[in-house]
């Protein structure tokens, strides 16, 4: 018999006030693998306290790193004595972050030997564009009794070009090309905030990376890299969410510590529903201010800078109640719609066509019981939750401590009703 956790959601109340967001959990978890690179120490600053981020520390500390907590978001790591290149596989697969120990790990010893990456499962993940990104540095990839094995005698400069955007694949070939010799593009790579953070990273420890943030990105490798202090960008998915959390609830609340334009994809769908949305320097501001003015919207999850993949789900909660039809389509990923069961169970009018969801909006939801399929998922059982009466009780909610720093805490705040109980685990759903 097995004590978990769930939350008690307890809904009904507009949220508002004020939060202050956390540093971005999609950019530290590549920046932590890259330290790998640099025999020296790095101090990382405003990392998010999550288990994602506590589990590839212990991953480094296991490979020989140093780690050494200053305080809940400040870490320094030494990697200089790193003297493996074999991460313990049953921590990898805990994780999908993970795979990019394979790129930092052949960038250091050319050569790694893997076990295949876990965490959210929401259809399938293919490596091959990773692998193809080695090769073209002159690694030889190959499986071996299950784990993924790549060795090159030495590393130099290629030319990549990726068929579709990928945001893993991308940031592989950023930390394998840093060390290799000569001068590596990548072409169609991926643009998102975390993989500029990445590069940011690295350039302020020695590198020589341009073109982070476009379609082409430059490494000239070779460069002697050294340690150094670095700021871990604040989290758009999690400010996103709370943006979301606002407009579902009819709230009013101004997140603090953002980059304004990382959220403007957001900011201008919410706005398009009839939200209100007001930028500063490094705030935003999300009311709703006539309730009868909200319309349906359709909405497609692109890599960026389209709508985030990792924003869909929360904002087809917050489309499930607003009058009308609403549509949207998922062409990220292939399976991405399994949360929906759970806010039909919430009375949620919700329609799976493939990779289309077609919302017709309903007066209201009901608390149920529900659980997180996933970590964004999570996240949207939470916003459901609140906004409806009653008690809404979510499990398996792990999933949302791997990415959220804090979470129900940050919704009491604003007025949310969220309680955290342990449970037998034959009572969970």
């Amino acid at each position: 018999m097995c004590v978990l956790e769930k939350l008690l959601v307890t809904g009904g109340r507009p949220l508002r006030g004020s939060v202050m967001i956390s540093g971005a959990k999609n950019a530290a978890v590549a920046i932590i693998p890259a330290c790998i690179l640099i025999k020296d120490k790095c101090t990382l600053e405003n990392l998010p306290d999550i288990k994602d981020v506590k589990l590839y520390l212990r991953i480094l500390q296991n490979l020989g790193a140093a780690v050494k907590y200053i305080d809940d978001n400040t870490v320094e790591i030494d990697c200089t004595d790193i003297n493996s290149f074999e991460p313990q596989g049953d921590l990898t697969r805990r994780m999908r972050g993970s795979s990019y120990l394979m790129g930092a790990l052949l960038g250091r010893f050319s050569q790694f030997m893997v076990d295949p990456p876990g965490g959210c499962d929401f259809g399938t993940r293919p490596i091959d564009k990773h692998i193809m990104s080695f090769e073209a540095l002159g690694a030889d990839i190959k499986t071996e009794r299950g784990m993924i094995v790549g060795k090159a005698d030495e590393l130099h400069g290629g030319n990549i070009y990726f068929d579709n955007v990928t945001v893993g694949a991308t940031i592989n070939a950023i930390l394998a090309s840093v060390t290799a010799n000569g001068t590596t593009v990548i072409e169609n790579a991926a643009r998102e905030p975390h993989i500029v953070d990445l590069a940011n990273f690295l350039n302020a420890m020695g590198a020589n990376i341009r073109g982070a943030g476009t379609d082409t990105i430059r490494v000239k490798g070779g460069a002697a890299l050294h340690g150094g202090t670095y700021a871990v960008i604040p989290d758009q998915i999690e400010a996103g969410t709370f943006m979301v959390a606002a407009a579902a609830t009819r709230g009013d609340i101004t997140l603090l510590n953002v980059i304004p334009r990382h959220l403007e994809i957001i900011g201008s769908k919410l706005q398009q529903a009839g939200v209100k949305v007001e930028y500063g320097s490094d705030t935003a501001r999300v009311w709703v201010p006539d309730k009868a003015a909200l319309k349906p919207i359709s909405f497609t999850a692109l890599p960026y800078p389209g709508f985030p993949t990792d924003m869909q789900p929360q904002l087809v909660t917050f489309l499930t109640t607003i009058k009308g039809t609403s549509t949207a389509r998922e062409a990220v990923w292939d399976n991405r719609f399994r949360y929906v069961n759970e806010l039909k169970r919430m009375g949620a009018s919700i329609h799976v066509e493939g990779q289309l969801a077609i919302i017709e909006g309903v007066d209201e939801l009901y608390a149920a019981h529900v659980k997180a399929t996933d970590l964004r998922a999570g996240a949207a059982m939470i916003i459901a939750g609140l906004m409806c009466a009653g008690t809404t009780h979510i499990t398996n909610i792990y999933h949302i401590d791997r990415g959220y720093e804090h979470f129900e805490d940050k919704f009491v705040r604003l007025g949310g009703r969220i309680e955290r109980v342990q449970v037998i685990e034959d009572d969970i759903i």
